[in-house]
């Protein structure tokens, strides 16, 4: 059996909308009806007019599909795909330290569970995250959760000194270092460095270009998308890039006439690898797993995904 082709035939026959985010494997960014990062991903969701959304991503993102089509069966090929980054935080913890700070907005990365999601004001993505915080009054405390890195790095670009920044991290991110930047930059000389805002490196970084300690290298933070974008749009034919490798395919078929290396070999998430191309016919074929989220969650949480979803 063609299993491309029979992928192909069931999401037809059933009215299915394959959403892969870029980190998956290459086999399956390429049955997906759409593949980008989590906020374009959440977009896609909430505006189709599919009867079933199957999720190529990791949990949280399909209960956040789940949450804003609530009208639609969302399903995932792998229950146990979780993420390292949301496990960091708990709805109670976040409760605890709103108590804590009684007057201070919540905001919170969409890698978190919905439960967490209900207790927020704002949800983020990589891509708006700046916009988001920038949106809040001045005179506000923030409460950023939970991922360190992307915290620190939006209060560096916005400026607050009033933000609170929740000690959670990505092992995938967190495991790529200014030693690894340094490293490649001096190898490839020549290249564009892309740094994802989740990734240990990202403050460091920011300070050695503000040193000019890279010399003549273009260094650019940007999210997933936001690498794919200025990769499409950038004249430059070589580029290092600090995020997960799975990325790259989909650098690599967008813009065959450009190189594209990894920061490392080694950043990559189990759980985005976890979905295959076997899972997802499963899937589609038994129309498992529905990811469900309790109404009284939901609801809890829609505010702030819609306000994710406003702010570009």
């Amino acid at each position: 059996m063609d299993l491309k082709s029979e992928i192909l035939r069931l999401k037809r026959e059933k009215d299915v909308l394959i959403l892969a985010h870029n980190y998956q494997l290459p086999e399956v960014q390429d049955v997906a009806d759409f593949v980008g990062d989590s906020l374009g991903l959440s977009r896609q969701a909430a505006k189709t007019d599919h009867r079933i959304i199957l999720f190529c991503g990791v949990h949280f993102m399909a209960e956040t599909a789940a949450i804003t089509c609530p009208d639609k069966k969302v399903l995932i090929p792998d229950m146990a795909a979780g993420c390292s980054l949301a496990d960091t935080i708990t709805a109670e913890q976040v409760r605890k330290w709103k108590d804590e700070h009684p007057a201070a907005v919540t905001v919170g990365y969409v890698n978190t569970s919905a439960e967490v999601k209900a207790e927020l004001d704002y949800c983020c993505t990589s891509s708006n995250a700046v916009n988001v915080v920038r949106s809040i009054p001045d005179d506000r405390e923030i409460l950023f959760l939970p991922d360190m890195f992307l915290g620190s790095y939006v209060a560096k670009v916005t400026g607050r000194t009033n933000m609170f920044i929740w000690a959670g991290e990505c092992h995938v991110h967190a495991g790529i270092r200014p030693s690894d930047v340094r490293e490649k930059l001096a190898q490839y000389a020549n290249a564009e460095f892309l740094v994802h805002p989740e990734c240990s490196c990202t403050s460091s970084v920011m300070y050695d270009v503000a040193c000019g300690d890279y010399g003549g290298s273009q260094v650019q933070i940007l999210s997933t998308e936001g690498m794919m974008n200025h990769a499409r749009s950038s004249t430059s034919k070589k580029f290092v890039v600090a995020t997960e490798t799975g990325i790259l395919y989909r650098m690599r078929k967008q813009n065959p006439g450009k190189e594209f290396v990894p920061i490392s070999d080694s950043a990559v998430c189990k759980y985005m690898k976890m979905i295959t191309l076997d899972k997802v016919h499963a899937s589609l074929n038994e129309e498992k797993y529905h990811v469900k989220v309790p109404t009284n969650v939901a609801k809890r949480a829609q505010l702030a995904i819609e306000r994710m979803l406003a702010i570009s």
